[in-house]
């Protein structure tokens, strides 16, 4: 997406478009999405529910919010939309800790599954 903006912009067409970052947002379908068998092995975890019931907490936007802020971005012809403050989290992390922001977010996931 942000390559095609660039695109755009270098064409000065009247076509922009808006890259959007999720977080975590409460939809039925975050809610009934299958658990890899590697998640399993990543965590420990032996409990799918357990870890549904984890990962569902950990989604703090709602599709109703999200739409808004998409919306809003779109109309304001902004390059980036940035869904939920966990999507900040992780957008300021991948910044300034390029290195090893994965291996932070990996660990931080296996003491939240225990």
């Amino acid at each position: 997406t942000e390559s095609l903006r660039q695109e755009l912009d270098l064409e000065g067409g009247k076509v922009s478009c808006t890259c959007v970052h999720p977080g975590g947002i409460k939809t039925n379908i975050a809610r009934n999405a299958r658990m890899s068998n590697s998640v399993e092995k990543l965590t420990g975890s032996a409990s799918a529910e357990k870890m549904r019931d984890q990962f569902e907490a950990l989604f703090l936007t709602t599709s109703e919010k999200a739409a808004q802020v998409i919306l809003g971005a779109v109309k304001a012809n902004k390059r980036r939309a940035l869904i939920g403050p966990d999507a900040r989290v992780l957008d300021i992390m991948q910044r300034t800790l390029p290195v090893i922001y994965q291996r932070i977010v990996t660990a931080s996931f296996k003491m939240a599954s225990r």
